[in-house]
């Protein structure tokens, strides 16, 4: 089991350098969108990639911790960022309690953060990896299929995917980030607060 775990972990490490290459060489859009956020893509956020345009989220389901099934689409309104991780995701487990502090920080009635999980024994690997280590402001949530993770082609542990108030892509950042800081505290209000 635990080399079952190794091996799936170093492949995720590969996946993820190689998205890291091929997303760093794709152009920041050059939409409305694309010129007035790209300024705040940076320092932290400097592996943020923004779409050219918005594109429709794909429609995708997943549990939460009571084991309910919930869907993207209810968060329609709000600004969302989807994180898909897992337990066993070395730079997942790191980024999480910045996760925690920008969803203390920012969330609300305008701004949520999902944090879906794809860890294959469900809510109680989840349940018990917040307990451990604090998290009391994200929701849980999982997915042990993966099918959201794929659906949205996030190939690599970490990724985030940003989704506006209509329910529409705007850009994602592969691998893991400093969620609670200065820089990714800027791009996101910069949607939450309309201006992108």
């Amino acid at each position: 089991m635990a080399k079952s775990r190794s091996v799936q972990a170093a492949l995720y490490t590969a996946l993820f350098a190689a998205t890291v290459i091929v997303s760093s060489s794709l152009p920041i859009g050059q939409s409305a969108l694309g010129k007035m956020a790209a300024k705040l893509a940076v320092g932290t956020m400097a592996n943020f990639t923004l779409l050219a345009e918005p594109k429709p989220a794909p429609r995708v389901s997943f549990r939460d911790a009571k084991g309910g099934k919930r869907g993207l689409e209810e968060f329609r309104g709000k600004v969302v960022l989807i994180n898909f991780w897992a337990t066993w995701c070395g730079p997942c487990r790191r980024e999480m309690a910045d996760l925690d502090e920008l969803q203390d920080r920012l969330g609300g009635d305008r701004f949520e953060i999902l944090a879906i999980s794809s860890d294959r024994k469900g809510m109680p690997a989840v349940r018990q990896f917040y307990e451990e280590n604090k998290i009391r402001h994200l929701a849980a949530y999982n997915n042990k299929s993966a099918k959201a993770q794929r659906t949205f082609r996030a190939f690599g542990l970490p990724t985030s995917v940003l989704v506006d108030r209509q329910g529409r892509e705007i850009g994602r950042l592969v691998g893991p980030a400093e969620w609670a800081s200065d820089e990714a505290v800027a791009l996101l209000k910069h949607f939450i607060d309309g201006r992108g």
